[in-house]
């Protein structure tokens, strides 16, 4: 994850796993290897000095990864297939994002009837 990360941001600089290389003063074969996924638990040093020449934060190439395994733990395939009926069945993105919005317009007029019984 880290390394698809580093690879996408390198390639929006427009560098080469040379060039990065060279600018990061890290081996281009590591470089090379951890883009790859042969290589999947860089260390600190070495996302420090990747992540300046990248113009990024240690925390932003970190924070992908930690999302990806969320998301693999997360979304099940129950989860799946009922975000596929969802789509199938026309909803949108905008559609859900109002449904959530009424969710918690909903759990928000909750809070309000048990504060006034209290």
């Amino acid at each position: 994850m880290i390394g698809k990360k580093i690879k996408r941001l390198r390639q929006q600089k427009g560098y080469s796993i040379t060039e990065l290389g060279r600018l990061a003063d890290v081996s281009k074969s590591y470089l090379s290897q951890l883009e790859r996924g042969l290589q999947t638990n860089p260390s600190l040093q070495f996302l420090i000095k990747v992540s300046k020449p990248l113009d990024t934060s240690i925390d932003y190439l970190l924070q992908e990864s930690k999302v990806q395994k969320c998301e693999n733990s997360e979304l099940d395939e129950e989860w799946k297939g009922l975000i596929r009926q969802a789509i199938e069945g026309g909803l949108k993105k905008e559609d859900f994002h109002e449904y959530r919005k009424y969710i918690k317009f909903q759990e928000w007029m909750r809070e309000q009837r048990e504060q006034k019984k209290s």
